[in-house]
């Protein structure tokens, strides 16, 4: 007679797919992607608010800032290294690591980095951009109307910025040369962005090591322009044209 052999209750059946399915998620947040909402207007036209798009955590490497709440376990990157210039990453700021925040890889370590009237100098060279026309954003409230360039960066990337002046510290600044290990970070809107050009702000020069990763593709956006509870309203508020949108 074969021995009897007790089946599972369905209640430790549910827990262990709960188990499971938690561990599951837990393994593709921190080694594949992850999800991340853009809050503030610093990367428009690129990036709007209202955007929902998810971090390659691959693509360069791992630290320790991959990891669920970024314990402190061990430095540096393994399993990759520097981002490219031009991409847009999801990083964690040295003043405020508690914070993720997104801009564009403007210089890699070693690189001198400068605003003169407006206009940016990579390596003593003129960034060259050519004026596309007049652009309004009201995805931060706004509505405000600003310049909109397409900006060729060295190495060829190309994507568009947002300016409304050419006036004051942020279109001005001294020389910044990019250490070792670190990137000179910038939004795209670059009038409304606080970057690596503030040394004495959050961001200033960012370790490659506080990268999370790149941002690759929009899933899902919406314009909030009505009461959370007029339901009715929804369908007409999400940008349809934006879902499955790569970042460039």
């Amino acid at each position: 007679m074969a021995p009897y052999k007790r089946n599972p209750s369905p209640t430790a059946e549910f827990f262990k797919t709960i188990l499971y399915a938690g561990l599951i998620a837990v393994g593709i947040h921190t080694f594949l992607v992850e999800p991340f909402f853009i809050p503030s207007g610093s990367m428009v036209p690129t990036l709007l608010v209202g955007d929902y798009l998810f971090v390659n955590k691959f693509a360069d490497g791992y630290s320790h800032y991959s990891l669920p709440f970024a314990p402190d376990l061990f430095s540096g990157r393994i399993f990759g290294g520097l981002p490219h210039r031009g991409d847009v990453v999801v990083f964690s700021p040295p003043g405020d690591p508690g914070d993720d925040y997104i801009k564009r890889v403007i210089g890699l370590p070693g690189d001198t980095v400068q605003m003169r009237a407006g206009q940016l100098y990579i390596n003593g060279v003129e960034v060259p951009r050519t004026d596309v026309g007049t652009y309004t954003d009201d995805s931060s409230g706004g509505p405000v109307v600003a310049r909109a360039f397409e900006e060729t960066l060295p190495g060829g990337k190309t994507h568009l910025i947002l300016k409304e002046t050419d006036e004051g510290f942020a279109n001005n600044t001294p020389v910044y040369t990019v250490p070792a290990g670190d990137l000179f970070m910038m939004g795209d809107n670059r009038d409304d962005s606080e970057d690596s050009r503030f040394m004495d702000g959050p961001v200033g020069f960012v370790p490659s090591e506080n990268v999370i990763g790149p941002a690759e593709l929009i899933f899902f956006s919406i314009d909030l322009q009505h009461p959370f509870y007029q339901f009715w309203e929804w369908p007409f508020e999400i940008r349809w044209t934006r879902m499955f949108h790569p970042v460039t």
